[in-house]
């Protein structure tokens, strides 16, 4: 049997690489989040090495302004971070490599947006029907009553239930969550096989 060349190997090799990167990418779609931003995670995970926006772009056939406003995203989704290097004037840019990780901050970012803007919401709404409650006065018709009584619980329940959310943050935030889902089902805290 003949051994494959060494140029050979690498091209295998690097075609594993890409289906890994493409893989990232197409998760990162599942998650809601654009493949564009799983592909660059992928590039810069696998390169094992910060990159510059030329770098990404070389490597991507895009833009470097498109790159710009990727690595901009994966930053606002506390996945990527500039890193200053050595000897170097360009912004380098790195991933997040625990995938763990990755994952929570990819939940978490967009969980809190949600939470803030709602939340945000329910405070106004309340103002707003606390100002109508007040104008309705202590004689306002009965299906006013009823109404403002139905949205005042609506809000309640709102306001209950992007707690509830926050506090899940906090919860994989913290990490804790592994605690109740451990990385490796096999091991138990100690790191050790359970038989």
């Amino acid at each position: 049997m003949s051994r494959k060349s060494k140029e050979e190997l690498m091209e295998e090799l690097q075609h594993a690489e890409n289906q890994i990167a493409d893989r990232i990418a197409d998760n990162m779609n599942t998650f809601g989040v654009s493949s564009t931003v799983g592909r660059l995670l992928g590039i810069i995970y696998l390169n094992r090495a910060p990159m510059t926006l030329d770098d990404l772009a070389e490597k991507t056939g895009m833009s470097r302004t498109r790159m710009s406003q990727v690595m901009r995203e994966m930053m606002a989704l506390n996945i990527a971070d500039k890193e200053s290097v050595r000897g170097s004037r360009k912004e380098h840019y790195t991933v997040e490599n625990d995938y763990i990780q990755t994952f929570i901050s990819l939940f978490t970012t967009n969980w809190m947006e949600v939470v803030s803007k709602n939340s945000l919401l329910a405070r106004r709404l309340q103002d707003k029907i606390d100002a109508i409650e007040q104008d309705a006065g202590n004689d306002a018709a009965p299906e006013i009553e009823a109404k403002i009584s139905e949205l005042k619980q609506e809000l309640e329940d709102w306001i209950t239930y992007y707690d509830w959310i926050r506090r899940l943050v906090d919860f994989f935030e913290s990490r804790e969550v592994l605690d109740y889902v451990p990385l490796n089902e096999n091991k138990d805290q100690g790191g050790r096989t359970n038989e």
